[in-house]
C-alpha cells in the first residue's frame, strides 16, 4: 500500500520508484538553513551545509553527526570532482573552492571578466572534469546566508570552468536566479533551476533543459517543467533519467518527459537532494532545520 501521507502519485510510473513501506527518517534537526548535501560511498558518510550557521556537517551511519568544517564561508552547494575531491560553492568569499586530498582549499573561481561573482551556488562536474556552476545573487541580498553587497556582475549567470587552463565561460546569461543543476545520465542535457519566484512574484519558478555540445557549450534551452509549490533548488537524475527536484512540499519526481510522475512529502521545505548509501538508492533530502532520508527502488545516476 502507498502512504498517502507520504506520497502523491500523479503518474502511474512513480508507483515502480517508491517504496510503498519506506519510511521518512529524520537524521539530524538542528540546522537553520540545511543545503548542498554531498555523498562519499568510500568513506560511508555524507557532507552538507547549514549556510547561516557557517558549518559543514558531516553524519556517518551508526556514527551520527559531527563537524566537517566551521567557519565555512557561507558553504552552500557541494559536490566531487573526477578524482574523488570536494568541490565547494562559498557564499561568503563568493567563490568556488576545491579541497585537496590533504585538506588544504584551492581557490577555483572568484571573479568573471575581471569583477566578483555573485555568490556561486550550486556546482556539477562533467566527466571532462569541467566545472559548471551557478551565480544567483542570493548570498549577497542580505548578511544572514552571506555579507550583504551590490552585485558586480550584470547578470546572474551559469558558468564554465576549466580547471586545467582557469578558463571561466558564461555558458547561460538570460536567468533571473539560476539555482540547481545537473546534466543528465548521458550529459547530453542539463538541467537548470530558476527559482526567481523566491524573491519576485510572478517570476520564474521552473526548469529549463539545455542540449550539451561537446561538453563545452550550451544550446536550444526550454522550460523541462514547472514547480506547483514552491520554487525549485538543488536537483538530481536517477539512472533512468528522471529528474528529482526540491520544492515547498517535498521532493518532485519528473519522468524525463517533463512529465510530474509524483512528489515525496516532506515536513519542511526541501533545498536539495541527493542519492547515496551504497547502492546509490537512498535518498538524502535538506530540508530547513532538518536532514532527512528515504530509500527508493532506482539508484541515483553514477558520479565520481
Amino acid at each position: 500500500m502507498i502512504n498517502p501521507t507520504l506520497y502523491e502519485v500523479h503518474d502511474p510510473r512513480f508507483n515502480a520508484l517508491i517504496v510503498g513501506s519506506a519510511k521518512l527518517e529524520e537524521l539530524y534537526s538542528s540546522c537553520r538553513w540545511a543545503e548542498g548535501p554531498v555523498w562519499f560511498n568510500d568513506s560511508n558518510s555524507l557532507l552538507w551545509s547549514d549556510i547561516p550557521n557557517q558549518k559543514m556537517l558531516r553524519w556517518v551511519p551508526d556514527g551520527g553527526v559531527s563537524v566537517f568544517r566551521s567557519p565555512s564561508n557561507f558553504t552552500n552547494g557541494n559536490t566531487r570532482d573526477r578524482e574523488g575531491r570536494l568541490v565547494t560553492c562559498e557564499h561568503g568569499t563568493r567563490r568556488v573552492t576545491r579541497t585537496e586530498i590533504d585538506g588544504t582549499i584551492t581557490v577555483l573561481a572568484d571573479s568573471y571578466l575581471g569583477k566578483r561573482l555573485n555568490s556561486p551556488n550550486d556546482v556539477v562536474v562533467h566527466s571532462n572534469g569541467s566545472i559548471w556552476f551557478s551565480d544567483p545573487t542570493y548570498g549577497i541580498l542580505s548578511d544572514y546566508e552571506g555579507y550583504k553587497a551590490e552585485p558586480e556582475q550584470p547578470s546572474r549567470n551559469v558558468y564554465r570552468l576549466d580547471p586545467a587552463t582557469g578558463e571561466i565561460s558564461a555558458v547561460v546569461t538570460d536567468f533571473l536566479q539560476p539555482n540547481g543543476l545537473v546534466f543528465s545520465p548521458d550529459e547530453s542535457l542539463l538541467y537548470i533551476a530558476d527559482s526567481g519566484a523566491s524573491h519576485m512574484d510572478g517570476a520564474p519558478r521552473h526548469i529549463r533543459v539545455f542540449d550539451v555540445e561537446d561538453g563545452r557549450m550550451l544550446s536550444n534551452g526550454r522550460v523541462f517543467a514547472h514547480i506547483d509549490n514552491g520554487i525549485p533548488d538543488g536537483m538530481r537524475v536517477d539512472v533512468a533519467g528522471n529528474l528529482w527536484s526540491s520544492a515547498a512540499d517535498g521532493v518532485h519526481c519528473f519522468g524525463s518527459d517533463g512529465v510530474l510522475l509524483g512528489k515525496i512529502k516532506v515536513p519542511q521545505t526541501v533545498a536539495n537532494l541527493t542519492f547515496g548509501g551504497t547502492r546509490r538508492n537512498r535518498l538524502f533530502i535538506t530540508a530547513t532545520q532538518s536532514l532527512y532520508s528515504i530509500y527508493v527502488t532506482i539508484a541515483g545516476a553514477q558520479r565520481p
